[in-house]
């Protein structure tokens, strides 16, 4: 991968979380994220709490006599159903949840990549070489962000190239690489070939600006217009969970008839119906530009 060495990929192991450049610089891997022990442990405890919340809501009192009073084999079920459930809910939402982990890093790097430009433009206006821009657009970003902000690790790599006379656009090309960012990639594809023919660089950074201030505009209108529809289905999802508990609270002699076996039978086609059914609609509410 360029710069960075990784294991044989023959073998199929996982992606790493980070690649050691040849500046000996661990980098970030933007494609994938390995949650610490403790991380899973904390999404999975949370996802079982509520996977067996609900479980116990919809399924809790099977098992009943025929005078209503619980029997040993209501114990086990009041019991192993939540358990059941709640496994299911921790096992399901920890990859969910990296992946929103995965899709945040990358929608952060993209708004500080623009910031990287809009700075690079103005450097390189101000008559600096590339080089000197670099490592000036990384010292005023060191103002506007956090240490530990991406676009700071990624400037620390550059400038650690340019000190070590490793080519810059061959780093730009590994970072683009790494953040698995169309419009990355494509900038640091274009800003090798310029670079090393001799094309007008500031026109080149500034029009990339220009797309991409322009992409994320739309991309953030598109989302203003859909936080309406996520609201709604969110709601959906509390819905019929506070519906059940409602009725369960104020009508017990009506929630009895959760429990037969009609009624089992019903509910879990109907929970079937609901989790596909907000799959789906998270599916469609989720536009990539």
């Amino acid at each position: 991968m360029g710069l960075f060495t990784t294991k044989n990929k023959e073998k199929k192991a996982p992606e790493p979380q980070y690649y050691m450049s040849a500046t000996q610089m661990p980098t970030y891997n933007y494609r994938v994220y390995h949650m610490s022990l403790a991380e899973k442990a904390l999404y999975f405890l949370i996802a079982f709490a509520a996977g067996a919340a609900v479980g116990y809501l919809f399924y809790g009192g099977i098992g009943k006599d025929e005078f209503g009073q619980p029997t040993t084999l209501t114990w086990i079920l009041n019991i192993t159903i939540p358990v059941v459930v709640g496994m299911i809910a921790g096992v399901l939402f920890v990859p969910m949840r990296t992946k929103d982990i995965i899709a945040k890093r990358k929608k952060e790097l993209n708004h500080q990549f623009r910031d990287m430009l809009e700075s690079l433009t103005t450097s390189l206006g101000a008559g600096k070489n590339v080089n000197d821009s670099f490592i000036g657009v990384y010292e005023d970003l060191k103002i506007q962000y956090d240490s530990d902000a991406f676009i700071l690790k990624e400037l620390e790599v550059v400038v650690a190239g340019i000190h070590n006379n490793i080519p810059i656009e061959d780093v730009l090309e590994d970072f683009g690489r790494r953040s698995d960012n169309e419009d990355i990639l494509s900038f640091a594809n274009v800003f090798k070939i310029s670079y090393r023919k001799g094309g007008n660089i500031k026109d080149i950074i500034r029009n990339t600006r220009n797309i991409l201030g322009d992409k994320m505009e739309i991309s953030e209108d598109i989302e203003t217009l859909m936080t309406s529809n996520k609201l709604e289905q969110n709601i959906m999802v509390v819905m019929p969970i506070a519906l059940i508990g409602i009725i369960k609270m104020m009508s017990p002699e009506f929630a009895k008839n959760f429990v037969t076996p009609t009624g089992i039978i019903s509910t879990t086609i109907s929970i079937a119906i609901f989790v596909a059914a907000y799959f789906i609609g998270k599916s469609v509410l989720s536009i990539k530009m």
